[in-house]
């Protein structure tokens, strides 16, 4: 047996819990021993209930009643006795009915949790359990590693599966040439002595883990320096000319952008560029006058954005102001004469052509395909965007666009090979989106102050986190707030909107919204991605403290489009002080600054998820972390200049090629 093995080898993991922890991605030993403990408990600090204090606290004690009972709007609550020698504390857990069964009554168990003072009296909150019997056996030192449960196999089971395999695990290999020392870190990371060795050997995980991604990170770019391409000349006066007609000016840090692309593609090598620019900076235009400098140069450009609407609305501006100079055409799922268009952009008669996945149809041919650029990147998988470039003789040079901030400690580990544009001005005229957090007794007042926007005939979004009630949290539904709404304002319009509608409805909804036909639009965040509606002045987002930073900055953005003064409500879904989150929402508007926040509140597994289809997945390391970034940094220098060959080391070779997928751009 070897970390390769799948995971029915395992002792006590019959065919019911092998389908458990497959559905948790869990095949092979590798998978299950790189599963790692969230935390650690030390039992043999466990307290007795008579000496307990609020905060943090251990107990061991038997349960002596409990039982659950379903309160408002599905929440149940599970209340329990526990006594000791010493004494009795109440237990209550929220929207956990499995613990009356869990839990036997005169049964001893050991508690961790926080002790607060609660509706009158000092309870235990939400507290972890653990049978004492279970803890007693294997606890040599009381300290106990703590993993995240996966559908019904819970911390206990993994403890007893790692055990199995603890003489395994004892004879891994090392995966990376010259960094000895992984069964070490492993046992460590499972079986600690204390909590300094426990670190010490996630530390050494962490630095593999690294390695793999910023080797990934740099083949990408040594691969990436061996293409060519066709150069694409700039025709400067001509592009100067086309500038000063525009009925605005450009920004500084747009034509700072123009001027970095065109010379990457004058270049024999293909362009790879990242342009990201904050909510409404402008990279439409941008990418316009790119598609103008490859026109002039008889060269096609195709922009691909995520959704029917967005399509249709950049192949709009972009007619409104290039119509007279380029042949611009709209290739999506429901364009008409589909036919004769696709040979138009086969003969070459198209210039720049603006679509959806139909511009990687297999029967959609271009001429002469030299710049694709592929709007909010993170949305199109890796073979989707691989497949516009394909449609090119040569590979065409690539700007993809995002109004989702990279940090730039992500921008450097991860994208070793991007070159990356900014977008950090808003063009002239906007005005600043007041933001504001509500407390969910107050939103009478808020709507207040949105009822004269509603009278100035401007338009809100009302943004929920689900679709239906489904009895598991209070969480506000887009159908049930879309009732309520519907009968606080008969006067108004109300829409609904979420992402179990078919294509062609959400469609409809959102050009009936961008119409000015609904006046209150009930939504989940599908709305969150690129759609412009200038009349829009209000979005409320409910349950705002359940989103990442990052996402909320995006949502707000679907507001302060026009030059009218605009506004986002926040309501938290408690009456509990804000968290760091939405206090650092309301009072800053960059999203630059707001991604680094992010990036310290949540890691980059969460906010790289939502830059790339298939999460990043650093499970252990944190790319924040400078000393094991440069650590890593070394060990991949010295595995370069030392000529290994990585298809002689296979586990090393599959985790390098995971990230190459991932972190490329094309």
């Amino acid at each position: 047996m070897d970390l390769a093995s799948p995971i029915e080898d395992v002792k006590g993991v019959g065919p019911k819990t092998s389908e458990v922890l497959n559905h948790a991605g869990i095949f092979t030993l590798r998978d299950l021993v790189y599963h790692l403990p969230r935390t650690y408990q030390d039992f043999q600090e466990a307290q007795s209930i008579k000496d307990l204090k609020p905060g943090q606290v251990a107990i061991k004690a038997r349960v002596d009643a409990i039982s659950t009972s379903r309160k408002r709007r599905g929440l149940s609550l599970t209340e329990a006795t526990l006594r000791d020698s010493t004494g009795a504390v109440r237990a209550i857990w929220f929207n956990q009915p499995y613990r009356a069964k869990q839990l036997a009554t005169n049964k001893e168990y050991y508690f961790s949790g926080k002790l607060e003072f609660s509706y009158g009296r000092f309870q235990l909150m939400n507290p972890s359990a653990e049978a004492s019997g279970d803890i007693d056996k294997g606890a040599e030192n009381g300290l106990q590693p703590i993993y995240p449960a996966r559908g019904t196999v819970k911390t206990n089971d993994f403890r007893k599966f790692i055990k199995n395999i603890q003489n395994q695990i004892a004879l891994t290999p090392d995966m990376i040439p010259n960094f000895e020392g992984r069964a070490d870190a492993l046992l460590s990371v499972h079986f600690p002595e204390n909590i300094d060795d426990a670190t010490e050997g996630r530390n050494y995980l962490a630095t593999e883990e690294l390695f793999s991604l910023l080797l990934a990170s740099r083949l990408n770019r040594e691969a990436n320096q061996q293409l060519r391409t066709t150069p694409i000349k700039c025709d400067l006066p001509a592009l100067q000319k086309l500038i000063k007609s525009l009925p605005f000016s450009l920004t500084n840090a747009q034509r700072r952008a123009v001027w970095e692309i065109i010379q990457d593609m004058e270049k024999d090598i293909p362009m790879n560029r990242l342009l990201q620019g904050d909510v409404g900076s402008g990279k439409t235009m941008v990418a316009a006058l790119s598609g103008f400098v490859a026109a002039r140069a008889g060269m096609q450009t195709a922009i691909m954005a995520p959704t029917e609407v967005l399509a249709a609305q950049h192949a709009e501006s972009l007619s409104e102001l290039f119509g007279d100079k380029l042949s611009i055409a709209l290739l999506t799922g429901s364009t008409k004469h589909k036919t004769e268009l696709k040979k138009h952009i086969a003969s070459g008669e198209v210039d720049l052509v603006v679509g959806t996945h139909a511009l990687i149809t297999d029967d959609t041919k271009f001429h002469n395909l030299g710049l694709a650029i592929i709007d909010e990147q993170h949305r199109f998988g890796v073979a989707q965007r691989q497949k516009l470039l394909s449609k090119a003789h040569t590979m065409p040079h690539l700007l993809s666009m995002t109004a989702t901030p990279i940090p730039r400690s992500l921008q450097l580990t991860i994208f070793g090979d991007l070159s990356v544009s900014i977008l950090d001005e808003l063009p002239a005229g906007r005005q600043a989106i007041t933001s504001k957090i509500i407390s969910p007794n107050s939103t009478k007042q808020m709507w207040e102050k949105i009822k004269p926007e509603l009278e100035n005939h401007h338009q809100v979004y009302y943004i929920c986190k689900k679709i239906d009630d489904d009895g598991k949290s209070e969480l506000a539904s887009v159908k049930r707030e879309c009732q309520k709404i519907a009968k606080m304002f008969p006067d108004y319009h109300v829409g609904l909107l979420h992402g179990k509608m078919k294509p062609a409805e959400k469609d409809d909804i959102m050009k009936r919204f961008s119409a000015g036909q609904i006046d209150i639009l009930v939504s989940t965040t599908v709305v969150e991605v690129g759609v412009n509606v200038p009349n829009a002045t209000v979005m409320v987002i409910v349950d705002a403290d359940q989103y990442g930073l990052s996402q909320l900055h995006q949502l707000r953005g679907r507001v302060g489009r026009g030059s009218d003064a605009s506004y986002c409500y926040l309501v938290n879904s408690s009456s509990d002080a804000p968290s760091r989150r939405l206090r650092e929402i309301e009072k800053s508007q960059d999203g630059f600054y707001l991604a680094e926040v992010d990036l310290k509140l949540r890691g980059p597994g969460e906010i790289y998820g939502a830059l790339q289809h298939g999460a990043l997945d650093l499970r252990i390391a944190s790319v924040t972390d400078t000393k094991l970034v440069h650590k890593a940094e070394r060990l991949v220098d010295d595995f370069l200049k030392q000529g290994y060959n990585l298809l002689e080391y296979k586990e090393l070779n599959a985790e390098v090629k995971k990230y190459q997928r991932l972190t490329t751009l094309n």
